[in-house]
């Protein structure tokens, strides 16, 4: 964790669980102004972990037959997804990644449009959105504006957050409660979770680090975003935890405590999906599949602006282990725009590597 408090990352901190024994741990500053060090038990943003949650959620109602995983999501929602797409995508599709409906990101987000081409981006719409409140369904309705990333269905998903807001809209159409509520009483309070929760306005409420975005280094000195209007994640990437919630529900959720074995069973069958960065994972119904050399480990990794997150537990639930930092797109541009390696890279490999499989960790992990 040193090393990578010293390749850049202003804090880092984290928790890991092994054979009935838990590590805690922080490096590095909170407050690069005040110096005021990072603490292992702080609350974070952790993004798009949230994805896991709203998937158990979904699949809390597929048990108690309100939802069906392959029923057409026009069944329950024709005038959000209206027409072919209605009739053509179904829940389980929302949850793979294989709707074809594009990510609204760059919609909501319109100076970042041309990303990957960094040349001709700007970050003039993450300061225009920080006290902005969206509502899920103008989001959604520029996800289904934008060109289709594919046939619904196909064998290969495309990672969008469009996915994930028409499941909220879905959890609060079948529950009639809103989603962050269903989510909060039927997922956070049944794992126990103790600073877990959908924030309430842009701050965090309660001791957390100042998160810094770097976007590539086109915000240089890194900003700091930690006060930040989080409609614009919603039930996809707004959740605030700590590391030690985080491997508590993942524990229960890959003991089958949260949702049954069959429901656990479907959300480990995974496809592959191409994520918001072009590379591929393996992609459950909210979980990734990560191959250690030390086994086999579930979880789900997460960015938001100036927050990173990975949580993964083993498949045997022997190992866990969940890191947060608050620097994120630390990778500068060459010539051509292209994001180079950084020594952060490096560093955060080999604390992944360490923290799953223990020792050594040379070649240990591959970051998801």
């Amino acid at each position: 964790m040193d090393a990578v408090h010293r390749a850049g990352v202003p804090g880092v901190f984290a928790e890991v669980r092994a054979g009935g024994r838990t590590w805690r741990g922080a490096s590095g500053v909170a407050d690069v102004a005040t110096g005021r060090p990072v603490r292992p038990d702080l609350l974070h943003r952790v993004g798009s972990v949230t994805k896991t949650f709203t998937a158990a959620a979904v699949m809390q109602q597929v048990e108690r037959g309100r939802i069906g995983l392959d029923a057409p999501i026009g069944d329950y929602l024709p005038e959000l997804v209206p027409g072919e797409r209605g009739r053509r995508i179904t829940v389980r599709m929302l949850l793979h990644n294989t709707s074809g409906i594009p990510d609204y990101l760059p919609y909501a987000f319109p100076s970042l449009r041309a990303f990957p081409s960094l040349p001709d981006v700007s970050t003039e719409s993450l300061d225009d959105n920080r006290f902005r409140r969206f509502r899920p369904a103008e989001l959604i309705a520029m996800g289904l504006a934008a060109p289709p990333t594919g046939e619904p269905g196909g064998p290969t998903g495309v990672y969008s957050n469009t996915n994930w807001l028409i499941l909220g809209e879905l959890l609060e159409e079948v529950t009639g409660l809103p989603a962050e509520e269903y989510i909060t009483r039927h997922v956070i309070e049944r794992a126990g979770l103790r600073h877990t929760g959908f924030p309430k306005g842009p701050r965090i409420d309660g001791p957390h680090a100042r998160l810094y975005e770097s976007f590539y280094g086109l915000i240089d000195p890194p900003r700091d975003y930690s006060v930040y209007d989080m409609s614009w994640a919603g039930t996809g990437a707004a959740l605030v935890s700590t590391m030690e919630d985080l491997n508590r529900f993942y524990r229960l959720l890959l003991d089958g405590r949260i949702v049954g074995r069959s429901s656990l069973a479907e959300m480990q069958r995974t496809i592959p999906v191409r994520a918001l960065d072009g590379s591929m994972i393996q992609y459950g119904l909210g979980l990734h599949r990560v191959e250690a050399p030390c086994g086999t480990f579930w979880g789900h990794d997460g960015t938001v602006w100036g927050a990173g997150t990975m949580s993964l537990t083993r498949a045997d639930g022997g190992r866990q282990m969940s890191v947060a930092v608050n620097l994120i797109r630390w990778n500068r541009p060459d010539a051509s725009g292209k994001p180079q390696p950084h020594p952060i890279d490096g560093a955060l490999k080999e604390l992944y590597g360490r923290a799953m499989c223990g020792g050594t960790a040379t070649d240990h992990a591959v970051v998801p």
